[in-house]
Order: C-alpha cells, then structure tokens, then sequence
C-alpha cells in the first residue's frame, strides 16, 4: 500500500488505476458507463491515493458547484445563529454545503461577501440584508443570475421569495399587553428605519398606542444600536426625560440586555419601576433564569424555510410568482412585563 498523496490529483488516479481522466470523472460521479472491473479499480487507487475530489470541480462540469451562501447582519446575535442552524440542517439533507458571512451590518462587508459569493460560483444566497440600502448588491445577484431568497427582512423594490415573522402583529401584541397592565407611558427603543424590522415593529407599537386612544409622543421613540450597548444608551435617554416611561419595548433582546443594565445603573429595577418586553427569546437565559418578556420569533425556522425554497429555486421546482411566508411569533410572558403586580394608574 502506498502512503496517500495530501495533494493527489484525478490525473494520478488515472495513471495508477490504468484509465483516462474522464473514465475516473465517471466513477466519481457515479455515472453507469463505467464497467464494474474498472469501476473497482479507479476506487482502490482512490482509496490508496487518498485523494478527495473538488466540489467545485465537480460542480462546474454539471453547472452547480453544491454550494449555498448565507449572509447575515450579526452572528453574536443568537437569533441569527438559530437562523443558521436551520439552514445548514435543510442545506446538508440536499447534499449542500453553506458558506457563512457575517456582514456585522456593515453595507461594504456585504457587498465585497456578495461579490465573493458570485467569484465562488455558489448555487444560490439566502441572506437577511443589512437595510434597504442592500438593494443595490441584491440587484448585482439578479443580474448575474443568482438565486437568492431573503430571511427575517425585507427590501423594496426587490423581488423574490422571503420568510420573515410577523413584526407588525408582534410588536402591536407586545404594547397591547402593556396597555392592558395600566401603562400609559411606554417607550420604544429601535434601530433604523432602514431596516424593515424595525420600521414594522415601529409600525406595531403605534397601531397599539393609537388604538388605546393614546397620543403619540416621539420623545418616547429612541433610535440605538441592536446590542447591549444600544440598548443602555437608549434606556438612559428615556429615564433622563422629565416624565419618563412606566414601561419600555425593545426591538431585540440584546437590546433589552442593556436596557435593563441602564435601569439598574439608574438605581431602578425592573419591574418594578420600569417594565419590560422585547421581541426574540435567549434560550440558555430564559432556561437560568426566565424573567423577559418576549414575542419568541421561531429562528430556525425561518432559516429552514428560506433554504427550502432557495433550493426550490436552484431546482426549477418554484412557482413563477415570488412567495412571501410570514411566520407568527409566540408571546411569552415572564416577570419583566410586571404581570400580576399593581398596575401603574392603580391607587393604594
């Protein structure tokens, strides 16, 4: 037995199996016009070789290199790490493989992963873009052909299909339940309207507070950061108004991770002097110590849907008209809405 080459090529499996390149292609590629004798024999100086066929090469004799792409604005974001998850379960069934990116929800970081994805020659993009202003990269993959499918967010003015959760229907549940607890002063910390997130979620909270017959005050609405970071400074800034807040909706749980730190440096705690609910659940924190109150979006879902019908694409199996799928999300109450204390217009 020869000790395997690490760097052995198609071209010294044919020398030593005694056949020509494209012979030992056929075996790889599991075509039937290959004998068994010489089928067997380009496997053994496979196996003695220990050479590993290129997937791309492969890929590029049958047009399709097995290779999806996935593009995401935060992989510390364990919403988005669920994304992932589901993805890569859908992905490896149909013997795919995922190229990861993690654009940080930076525009540039997208564009130059977008652009690396087409040089790869991957099948087709699932990606949950930066913010609308990704529609110029996402119009770059429609013209060179690409499928791709968006996940958790939208763009105007791009077609094609997406799977999303239900933001405006969430975020308005989420405010209605505060409402009903007393609160008549609720403050929302959000991103950008940019991002379609939480333009929607935005959306949500005023339905809520416009149907409680409540009036809108803008002092109330702060635009931070999606982290911990964000979500402190935008705390701060609520408890500094003159007549802050009774209770506050976050955009996120990162969010509400630094909302919460703010209400504590402040000297305050929650619920008690601040209430609070936010969208997305953090499974190992809720399982420690279940306290936020959350509209639970079904992350690994969405990623799995969205590869589904990426592959759908890829296949020629989907529909000519572009499909939207809104998943709806699951409220959870816990200790940080207040539920069950005295409500906030309520006297002795």
């Amino acid at each position: 037995m020869r000790s395997p080459l690490s760097n052995a090529t198609i071209k010294d499996v044919a020398r030593l199996s005694g056949v020509s390149s494209m012979t030992v292609s056929r075996v790889i590629n599991g075509s039937e016009r290959v004998s068994p004798e010489t089928r067997q024999r380009v496997e053994q100086a496979v196996a003695e070789l220990g050479y590993v066929p290129s997937r791309l090469a492969r890929g590029l004799s049958r047009q399709k290199t097995g290779t999806l792409a996935l593009i995401v604005p935060d992989m510390a974001n364990p919403f988005f790490t669920l994304i992932v998850r589901g993805a890569e379960d859908v992905a490896r069934r149909a013997d795919h493989r995922i190229i990861l990116c993690d654009t940080r929800s930076d525009l540039t970081i997208e564009r130059e992963g977008i652009e690396e994805m087409i040089a790869h020659r991957v099948d087709g993009i699932a990606i949950a873009p930066v913010s609308d202003r990704s529609r110029s990269h996402l119009r770059r993959l429609a013209k060179f052909g690409v499928p791709f499918v968006l996940i958790d967010r939208t763009v105007p003015g791009v077609d094609c299909d997406v799977v999303i959760g239900d933001s405006v229907g969430g975020a308005r549940r989420l405010v209605d339940h505060l409402i009903s607890l007393g609160h008549r002063r609720i403050g929302l910390i959000v991103e950008s309207d940019e991002v379609s997130t939480a333009r929607d979620r935005r959306q949500g909270y005023m339905q809520a507070i416009e149907a409680a017959g409540l009036p809108i005050d803008p002092s109330l609405i702060v635009r931070a950061t999606v982290d911990p970071t964000g979500g402190s400074d935008g705390m701060r800034r609520l408890l500094a108004l003159e007549d802050r807040p009774t209770a506050v909706f976050t955009v996120n749980n990162l969010v509400a991770l630094g909302a919460i730190e703010a209400v504590r440096a402040h000297g305050l705690e929650v619920p008690d002097d601040v209430a609070l609910v936010c969208f997305d659940d953090i499974e190992y924190a809720s399982r420690l110590y279940p306290f936020l109150t959350v509209m639970a979006q079904p992350a690994e879902t969405l990623g799995t849907l969205g590869t589904q019908l990426l592959l759908e694409r890829i296949e020629g199996r989907g529909p000519e008209q572009n499909r939207v799928v809104v998943l709806p999300a699951q409220f959870v109450v816990r200790r940080s809405c207040g539920a069950g204390r005295p409500r906030p217009d309520a006297g002795p």
